[in-house]
């Protein structure tokens, strides 16, 4: 099943129309809200953010949610599932008192933990391809490991020949580290396409697309 996130390419959703200032429909005092829950929340440590993301697919209604109410749903649906607020809690919109978390996120410290992000490069096995290389990616865009899981493979660009652009080493694989089983790190890549090879109505076939797509999602032509 194609997931509801996986959107590039995808004819009759009419033309993308960029607001005025950048930023016109994401404003709101309660976008805020969501994103300072989500960054307070991820600060536990119960889930990394591959698993943030695989949550967003799984919401029933996706197309239907607004960006930041795709935050906050999944968000409460992970705080559900690793145990860290109850449903009735949910429910209710209070919680009986409780000591502070020992890795909150204080707001002092924001402004510190958003500028040291959160890197993912891991050691690992050695790159089997370089720049310049020429690589197909696998024809199935879907999660070898759980079936129907997380995974970075775009639709558009499955079974696919490109260029290795740039190769940055080994990082944490979302296919794996999503589903609970381990950063599983292999090596990761920039490949470069070209429009005209992913879409046959391109609007111009010259125009290059990169996407960042891990190892063992690409062989050789």
């Amino acid at each position: 099943m194609k997931h509801p996130h996986d959107m590039g390419g995808r004819a009759g959703d009419g033309p993308v129309v960029p607001a005025p200032d950048g930023i016109a429909g994401y404003d709101a005092p309660w976008h805020r809200g969501a994103l300072g829950l989500t960054l307070a929340a991820g600060a536990f440590g119960a889930w990394p953010i591959d698993a943030a993301r695989a949550a967003r697919e799984r919401l029933s209604g996706y197309s239907s949610l607004s960006y930041y109410e795709k935050w906050i749903a999944a968000l409460a649906d992970l705080l559900v599932e690793h145990g860290l607020v109850s449903r009735a809690e949910l429910v209710q919109g209070d919680a009986p008192p409780a000591s502070l978390h020992p890795r909150a996120l204080r707001a002092i410290d924001v402004p510190r933990v958003l500028a040291a992000g959160s890197p993912y490069a891991r050691p690992g096995r050695t790159p089997a391809f370089r720049p310049g290389d020429s690589v197909q990616t696998r024809q199935l865009p879907e999660n070898t490991l759980v079936r129907g899981g997380h995974v970075r493979l775009p639709r558009y660009a499955a079974g696919k020949t490109g260029r290795v652009v740039l190769s940055h080493g080994p990082h944490v694989f979302p296919d794996s580290n999503a589903h609970g089983r381990g950063e599983a790190p292999e090596p990761l890549y920039t490949v470069a396409f070209a429009a005209g090879a992913l879409w046959d109505d391109a609007e111009n076939p010259a125009d290059e697309v990169t996407v960042d797509l891990w190892e063992s999602y690409l062989a050789r032509p």
